[in-house]
């Protein structure tokens, strides 16, 4: 999952069952917590869930308490947009990093690849590990290591307002094409914008660059890919959207922007994930849950494709309490825990058990998501994975407000990448 880079605000951290963000990892836990026998001690959890998720990642990390009474959860919620910053300030200064942290997919390689996580293989923080997903498994290694346990995976979809498409008489498109020539159709008899395009954000980007069969780099071949054709498509796709007013966008706060247009209705149409489901919901177009549609996002010219997303479970190189991180670790990916975020928030599951339960093979969104996800883009697992997004972002912003052309935005960023990725071609 992305959120994108201010995709919730950057307060204050917001400690639930104790603590600033400022405490050692590991805190108090002396040596109790390492040694044979029960568990004992403090876990300092950074949660980098969203507002509508947090209280129930709170909750769940109280279950381990209660199943592990001598040990003490100091759980921190730590803003998606600071907590990459945040960890890697932390873990470098050997001061304040957290146990356990909620890592976005595309962090894990990067971590690892400083030396601040502690592979996992071998310990009981990988528990049945033949019951996760294959797809989510790949973003957990890094030079023949796991350093993660999958906990949630998703992938990005067109939500849309189906009594706004009824209004207007237009079908949900499969392509940006189809999106486009129906947007004029969408103002006119609703007055609402077809799109929010996420310019703030490059993941976003990624479905308009699968779609016109391009990638950022081949990282088996070692090839920057981005600066080809496709490349150049892509820019032009979204310059067109926005330039014909199909989609609106912002250069900034994207996340709470999109979100609050979809709610109120403004907009018929959003590329967004299952992270925003609730969110969704709780606005004012969305009183019938039954309004909010979600498909396929659309294709281009010649693909469709969206990026493979999610959240991993990983612990702290440098933590003062291994044996209860890796329990805990071990219980936040159960499939009961799973199962629990999936009925509570809608978030898919990495554990194939718990798409067996009916309860969550009923829910609506994982009977979308579910084969969205099965057929999502692997990204490069590499170490500068999270770092190909910046440049994209940059010419982006350069694109949509007329400062570079798409020809110019895709050389840029492969200029970028190579400079970035020494050995590739």
């Amino acid at each position: 999952m992305r959120r994108g880079i201010r995709g919730i605000t950057a307060t204050a951290l917001v400690a639930g069952l104790a603590l600033a963000a400022t405490a050692c990892g590991g805190g108090d836990s002396g040596s109790g917590g390492d040694s044979g026998g029960e568990l004992s001690g403090t876990v300092t959890f950074w949660d980098t869930s969203n507002d509508a998720e947090k209280a129930t990642y709170r909750k769940l990390a109280e279950g381990f308490q209660q199943q592990h009474p001598k040990v003490r959860v100091k759980y921190v919620n730590v803003p998606f947009g600071d907590a990459n910053a945040k960890f890697k300030n932390a873990a470098g200064g050997n001061s304040g990093a957290p146990d356990v942290m909620r890592t976005e997919v595309a962090w894990v390689a990067d971590f690892a690849n400083l030396g601040y996580l502690a592979p996992l293989d071998g310990t009981p923080a990988l528990d049945k590990t033949d019951d996760y997903l294959p797809q989510a498994v790949g973003s957990t290694k890094f030079k023949g290591k796991t350093y993660a346990a999958p906990q949630v995976i998703d992938t990005l979809g067109l939500f849309y307002n189906k009594k706004l498409l009824k209004d207007a008489g237009v079908e949900v498109p499969k392509t940006f094409d189809e999106l486009a020539k129906a947007a004029k159709k969408i103002k006119a008899k609703t007055g609402a914008t077809a799109l929010y395009l996420r310019g703030d954000d490059s993941y976003w980007f990624l479905p308009y660059l699968y779609g016109e069969g391009g990638d950022m780099v081949n990282a088996r071949d070692k090839v920057v890919e981005i600066d080809d054709g496709a490349g150049v498509r892509a820019f032009k796709t979204i310059k067109g959207l926005v330039d014909s007013k199909a989609a609106v966008t912002d250069a900034t706060d994207g996340q709470e922007n999109q979100l609050k247009a979809l709610k109120d209705g403004t907009v018929a149409m959003a590329v967004d994930g299952p992270w925003d489901i609730e969110g969704a919901r709780a606005g004012k177009a969305f009183k019938d849950k039954k309004n909010l549609g979600v498909a396929p996002v659309p294709g281009g010219s010649t693909a469709q494709g969206s990026p493979q997303g999610g959240w991993n479970l990983s612990v702290y190189a440098g933590s003062k309490n291994l044996r209860a991180s890796y329990a805990f670790v071990k219980y936040m990916s159960s499939a009961k825990v799973q199962q629990e975020t999936n009925e509570k928030l809608s978030l898919l599951p990495t554990r194939k058990s718990v798409y067996e339960v009916p309860a969550v093979k009923s829910n609506e969104m994982v009977q979308f998501f579910k084969p969205a996800v099965d057929g999502a883009v692997q990204r490069p697992w590499i170490a500068q994975g999270n770092s190909l997004f910046e440049p994209v972002k940059v010419q982006m912003n350069k694109v949509l407000t007329g400062a570079s052309s798409p020809e110019q935005a895709a050389k840029a960023t492969g200029d970028a990448y190579r400079k970035l990725l020494k050995d590739y071609k």
